[in-house]
């Protein structure tokens, strides 16, 4: 591997990313190629479908290896655990097709942007660049770097001066000409399959008018020495200035740099609700713009796909922006993306799949050789021979039976269409049958968007003062607390509608003031700023401000927890800043002596009933010109601040969540929640909506990260019989110490920060916490996606239900992610639901156990299909015999293909099973089933087939065709048939008239017959198979069609099937075989493969148990009498190596040296004196 990185045959695309790829250079060797043409010539084709499957196995037969600089084809490998190949061609761009001249010189740049990979990737004096096109995504060559570069898109080390001054006045004509070349056109394309890929034909027309629009929008730039220009969004390139004149679909990604804006980004994150995008400072640090600062840099980007609703000049002239990303590259293009080359799921079911059809294809090949010896025995020409060994090669794996794994997922997504619920990954419904686990965000899913106000606590002289209820009618007193309250929020006035976040809304409406736009005239700059008004309103307590003008907004992040802005006070010179946020978070920011001593239990009060609480925060600015408001940072303006008070709001919960979480808990669904909000208020949520059953002991997990001469620690407190600080058990040794157990069904809280301590400095326990863990409070979008993954470590089959908004990571890391949103399809998650509360969720996983149960059913259908037609031709093939057309015709078409297509309508059972339906394949259920029906299905053919043979009227028609067919003259089911025929006996090669073939095929077919009925499960999963009408009708009417042949005397029907007459007791004693078989096959399915209760005894009985991480875990805690730990404090030490470390996450050189010598009785003493 290293070897190959050094002399430039690898290298790494993307790297870092989710989609990174290796990338191996090759070339095209003719000789080579040339041989592997002829090759699929002479093999028909069959060679060549192999390299379609197996690209790799195209490039090394046809291909050298050579350094990537000087490849012609490339071989791409996907990083992840699937380690998927691909294959593309290098070609190469040549810039010498330009109309204008180009200079040669290597040490001129071509584009004024010196962080731009072109100017490595252009190869002089040749003018060309070489390319790769990978998922729709462009790479050019960077000889600088000796890498695939990924073009299309400002390079992320620009900083905040670079995009303000290299770009801020556009790029030259020339320039876009070149980025046009190289960068390809900003266009979304789809194209629409042609009708024999009749499968992705539906998806790819939706998916193109989806798109549609997007690449004819007229916009308007800025050409650098030439003015405003409008044209085709197509045209646009990385670093274009774009003008934004109003409301618009946005056709790129774009860095707002001028001015700001309100958009609509429900595409993106599943919410509706207006976001108000701020422009880049131009901050003169050469960091990279996107980590400027602490801030939330997708808060001056404006995405693609999104709606622009309000624009604000700066008084600078119009609001513009920079092109950040074309095509492909911009967020729409990631969503059409991810629809069109969907992540693979690692689900069991999937591989054993192909391990079972491997299996059936080697039996395939067992009867190809034995086809093969029955023919050359007989001496029967090669041809005949090879065609009809390949005929029983192919018996055992029908064509159909891949299909057989989505299309339970066919007809599960159309019945979630009609609830509302939207999937752009239909492969995850399966998946959905197997959720034991699911996260719930709090605010908007567990609980109302709306909140109602309850009361303000504000403080004076450093303590608390009344509470001001809003139950008594009357708006906030005026005072700073008022004023933080009717400015600090994102609200904005569209069409003479207040729209924003709910909060933000319900707070603004307790002041009693009113809002509307204005421009305010600025009398130091001499320009007019567009801010925001607020002025007092009829109900508004009596005010000596007349308006409050908000000059700048530092937008909310759930990162940061907290906003704020800066306002103007009519009549007043000085600037006042308004932050709101998370209470610890506000207070940190805030001077020690404003916040009130008792601020910790004064918040534990209110969040203990489970009320949201936020904090507000003051402060004043002395500026001596306005227009130096847009550049002071962010770090600058939130400090030194005056505590101001809380704001209390009630959060009740929706009224479908507790029937949900009783139903998911009566399925034996795990239900956790994850949210940003504070951790008693999530704790109070979890036992009023019943998460946490009444009386279950709750466990605050408390972790600490380390100090100078600390370590970390982790606290476990029982929360109502522990006060902090008030009798707690210190222990100084290894985790996982002495304490009283609390019994079952205990539950771990913890916060963010805790988590991430665990994470890093306690991560061996960690598991041990997940494993009860119900609450995460306080949670960072990084670490929601963080927790999913933990989760599925263990082997959980995690879901994740959420707004999408700060929850887009877990709902993608999620193995089924749940958006409650109004779009139909958001980057967010697999599934969107437009009904926004969470009845969704139980809905997702019934019909993702019937779907998995209905592939499972015509799975095994269409295996047992495959063994019992190779079982009734191997049987004729002993006499040189095998079915007719129209025989395998009814049994095909009218029968198999049918079942096939109907079997999977039954509706979801409506009530959740407590236990989910088997996961894989490769089960001893599964296997048993398939081996024991087939064993019925040989006994039941062998014996018939050798049975026949011994009837009285019997004779070898195989033998004398010639002759029987002109004594059949005579037509009559009672015939008397002579064995002393006279003529030649021979062998005719694949003929089909005998006396075997007419018995076996009736029996072939009420076998096919019988297993679509034995498998087609109903409850508790699926409806019962008498629901589901059509598939009824197509057995009944097959079972009425097979007696009818059987037992009919029409001549003409029996020449066209090629039967034979036979005497009526023996086709009696053929029903009668095919019944009994039906009844033995029925009763082992249903009372012995299907009994769940005796196969818990089973495995009770001889010690199997689960393999999955969570109930290993689950074993071993249940047997440890010191778990969970209770009020006490453990710290991370070793008693070996001294201080504990995650190798994961630290090295041994970053860990001080200090700190490796804490171990033994010194240190621990010390501890001791010191706490």
């Amino acid at each position: 591997m290293e070897k190959s990185k050094k002399d430039g045959h690898q290298a790494v695309l993307n790297e870092g990313e989710e989609n990174e790829l290796e990338v191996f250079g090759y070339h095209t060797q003719n000789l080579r190629r040339a041989l592997c043409l002829v090759t699929a010539i002479l093999t028909l084709g069959a060679v060549q479908l192999i390299f379609y499957w197996r690209p790799e196995w195209w490039v090394w037969t046809s291909c050298i290896p050579c350094p990537l600089q000087e490849a012609d084809t490339v071989l791409l490998r996907t990083t992840d655990e699937f380690r998927r190949y691909m294959r593309k061609k290098v070609f190469c761009l040549h810039l010498s097709t330009l109309k204008f001249p180009i200079s040669k010189n290597p040490e001129e740049p071509l584009v004024a942007d010196h962080h731009s990979v072109i100017n490595q990737a252009v190869k002089k004096p040749e003018l060309k660049l070489r390319c790769i096109q990978v998922q729709k995504i462009r790479y050019v060559w960077d000889f600088l770097k000796k890498r695939f570069q990924k073009v299309g898109l400002l390079e992320d080390s620009n900083s905040c001066f670079d995009i303000h001054h290299t770009f801020g006045l556009g790029l030259t004509s020339e320039e876009q000409e070149v980025r046009r070349l190289v960068c390809g056109p900003n266009a979304i394309e789809v194209e629409i399959q042609p009708i024999w890929k009749l499968l992705v034909k539906q998806q790819s027309v939706k998916l193109h008018k989806l798109v549609e629009d997007h690449n004819k929008v007229q916009v308007t730039i800025t050409v650098r020495g030439k003015g405003l220009q409008e044209l085709e969004s197509r045209l646009l390139v990385p670093g274009d200035i774009l003008i934004l004149p109003g409301k618009i679909s946005l056709p790129c990604d774009a860095v707002l740099i001028d001015g700001s804006c309100v958009v609509n980004e429900g595409m993106l994150t599943g919410e509706s609700i207006p976001v108000t995008k701020t422009p880049l400072p131009q901050t003169e640090n050469t960091m990279p713009w996107k980590c400027h600062s602490l801030e939330d840099y997708r808060k001056h980007v404006l995405f693609c796909g999104t709606e622009v609703i309000q624009v604000k000049p700066s008084g600078q002239g119009p609001v513009r922006a920079v092109v950040l990303q074309t095509g492909y590259n911009t967020a729409k293009g990631d969503l059409v993306r991810s629809i069109l080359y969907p992540r693979p799921l690692n689900f069991k079911l999937y591989n054993d799949a192909f391990k079972f059809m491997v299996f059936l294809a080697c039996i395939g090949v067992v009867g190809f050789f034995y086809a093969l010896g029955v023919y050359m025995y007989h001496e029967v020409p090669p041809r005949e021979t090879a065609t009809m060994a390949l005929i029983l090669l192919t018996a055992t794996v029908p064509p159909v039976l891949p299909a057989a794994l989505t299309i339970g997922n066919v007809y599960a997504q159309k019945r979630l269409k009609k609830k509302k619920i939207f999937c752009i990954s239909p492969q995850r419904i399966n998946m959905c049958g197997q959720i034991n686990l699911v996260c719930f965000d709090k605010t908007g899913t567990l609980t109302e968007d709306g909140l109602d106000l309850w009361g303000t606590v504000p403080t004076a002289g450093n303590c608390f003062q009344a509470v001001h209820s809003f139950a008594s009618g009357e708006a906030v007193p005026w005072g700073p607390l008022c004023a933080a309250m009717a400015s600090c929020h994102s609200l904005i006035l569209l069409d003479g509608t207040i729209q924003g976040d709910p909060l933000d809304l319900k707070m603004f409406e307790g002041t009693g003031w009113n809002m509307e736009d204005s421009q305010v005239a600025s009398c130091k700059s001499g320009k007019a700023d567009s801010s925001t008004v607020i002025k007092p309103g009829p109900k508004a307590s009596q005010s000596p401000v007349d308006s409050i003008a908000i000059l700048r907004q530092f937008p909310f992040s759930s990162g940061l927890q907290r906003m704020s802005v800066i306002a103007q006070l009519a009549g007043d010179l000085r600037l006042h800043v308004y932050m709101k946020g998370a209470p610890e978070m506000v207070a940190r920011f805030c001077s020690t002596e404003t916040v009130p001593k008792n601020f910790s239990q004064e918040l534990k009060n209110y969040t203990v009933q489970g009320f949201r609480v936020i904090a507000l925060a003051h402060k004043t600015l002395k500026m001596e010109r306005l227009s130096d408001v847009n550049r002071l940072a962010r770090e600058k303006v939130e400090s030194e601040l005056t505590f101001l008070g809380l704001l209390i709001m009630e959060n009740r919960l929706k009224k479908e969540t507790r029937p949900v979480l009783k139903e998911l808990s009566e399925a034996c669904v795990r239900t956790v929640m994850v949210t940003g909000d504070n951790l008693q208020t999530a704790i109070t949520v979890a036992k009023n909506s019943e998460m946490i059953p009444m009386g279950s002991p709750v466990i605050i997990v408390e972790a600490n990260e380390p100090g100078d001469l600390v370590p970390a620690s982790v606290t476990w407190q029982l929360v109502g019989t522990q006060e902090p600080g008030s009798g707690k058990k210190d222990t100084y040794i290894n985790i996982g110490n002495s304490s009283e157990p609390v019994g079952k069904g205990y539950h771990f809280a913890m916060s963010g920060k805790s988590y991430q301590v665990l994470f890093h400095h306690f991560y061996s326990i960690l598991p041990q916490i997940l494993v009860n863990g119900t609450i995460f409070a306080r949670m960072s979008p990084g670490q929601k996606s963080s927790l999913v993954e933990e989760f599925q470590k263990l082997n959980y089959y995690v879901g994740m239900c959420g707004d999408g908004a700060n929850d887009c990571g877990a709902l993608k890391m999620a193995h089924a992610g749940i958006s409650l949103s109004e779009q139909e399809a958001s980057v967010a998650s697999p599934f969107t639901s437009k009904i926004a509360n969470i009845e969704c969720v139980p809905h997702l996983i019934r019909e993702g156990r019937a779907a998995l149960v209905s592939s499972f059913g015509v799975f095994k259908y269409l295996t047992m299909y495959g063994i019992i037609q190779f079982i009734g031709t191997s049987l004729l093939y002993w006499q040189l015999q095998l079915f007719g057309n129209y025989q395998y015709l009814l049994q095909d078409v009218a029968i198999t293909l049918m079942v096939s297509l109907t079997m999977s309508i039954n509706h979801a059972f409506p009530k959740l099973a407590p236990y989910r339906p088997a996961g894989q394949l490769l089960s001893p259920q599964l296997l048993l089933s398939v081996f024991m029906n087939s064993c019925f299905t040989c006994i039941v053919l062998v014996c018939t087939f050798l049975s026949v043979k011994q009837q009285p009227w019997y004779c070898e028609v195989y033998k004398y065709s010639e002759c029987f067919l002109v004594n059949q003259s005579n037509f009559s089911t009672n015939m008397s048939l002579e064995r002393n025929w006279t003529g030649n006996a021979t062998l005719v090669p694949a003929s089909v008239l005998s006396f075997e073939g007419t018995s076996l095929w009736p029996l072939v077919t009420f076998n096919c017959i019988s297993a679509a009925f034995i498998f087609s499960k109903g409850k508790p999963f699926r409806k019962p198979i008498y629901t589901n009408y059509l598939f009824s009708l197509l057995l009944t009417s097959a079972v009425g069609l097979t007696i009818f042949i059987l037992f009919c005397d029409f001549q003409d029907l029996y020449h066209k099937m090629e039967f034979i007459p036979t005497p009526t007791s023996w086709r009696i004693s053929i029903l009668v075989a095919a019944f009994v078989q039906f009844c033995v096959a029925f009763f082992v399915e249903d009372a012995i493969l299907q009994n769940r209760e005796l196969w818990l005894f089973l495995k009770k009985e001889f010690g199997f148990y689960s393999k999955s991480q969570y109930r290993i875990l689950q074993r071993k805690l249940a047997e440890d009498s010191t778990w969970p730990p209770m009020n006490r404090t453990d710290y991370a030490v070793n008693g070996k190596n001294g201080f504990y470390i995650n190798r994961a996450y630290e090295s041994p050189e970053e860990v001080p040296k200090g700190k490796l010598k804490l171990g033994g009785p010194a240190s621990e003493q010390h501890f001791w004196t010191r706490l």
